[in-house]
């Protein structure tokens, strides 16, 4: 992967794993191996670290400044890892996101985090209307069953319809990044 690449990490917060309001995200223990392993990855490879947290409102599963909006230790930021914080599915709507990847000269970007059908979706398809090359972690995503659909379908569905215009998806195990 070219240099001018950045991994960002959305909303792998505390709240969606472990909260009294919500029941985890499905299948939450894999999520975080997945994301972890990409996580190290991009450090391995000095390749920006991007964490986007989004910022709840009064009782929200990932309400601002409680222990659910804590990004989940189990990939807790490093010193040199960027933290953005949003409050809308957009991880570019009135944030300083763009700002920070146009500061880096960032030109494609490797999404991974929660929620599928909403921030994952939101995000790829932002990204690629300004003008990003989007690597979506096909197995690095995640989300909860509806009545309609199961988690899993959820994502199968959004893989499929994402890399059919917005991004090239692909599995944790197939990227990698190029060390600088």
């Amino acid at each position: 992967m070219a240099n001018q690449t950045a991994l960002v990490v959305i909303d792998m917060q505390t709240g969606v794993f472990q909260s009294p309001i919500i029941p985890p995200v499905s299948d939450s223990t894999k999520l975080l191996s997945s994301v972890s392993r990409l996580i190290e990855k991009a450090r391995n490879a000095s390749i920006p670290v991007i964490f986007v947290q989004h910022k709840g409102g009064s009782g929200h599963p990932l309400e601002y400044n409680t222990a659910g909006w804590q990004i989940h230790p189990d990939i807790a930021p490093s010193n040199h890892d960027l933290i953005i914080q949003k409050s809308t599915p957009d991880s570019f709507h009135e944030t300083h996101l763009q700002k920070e990847l146009d500061s880096r000269h960032i030109r494609q970007l490797v999404i991974a985090g929660i929620q599928t059908e909403f921030c994952i979706d939101t995000t790829c398809r932002r990204a690629f209307s300004l003008g990003y090359k989007v690597i979506l972690a096909k197995d690095a995503h995640g989300t909860w069953d509806t009545e309609q659909l199961s988690a899993q379908q959820i994502i199968a569905h959004h893989n499929n319809l994402l890399s059919e215009w917005f991004t090239e998806t692909k599995e944790v195990s197939d990227i990698n990044f190029t060390i600088r």
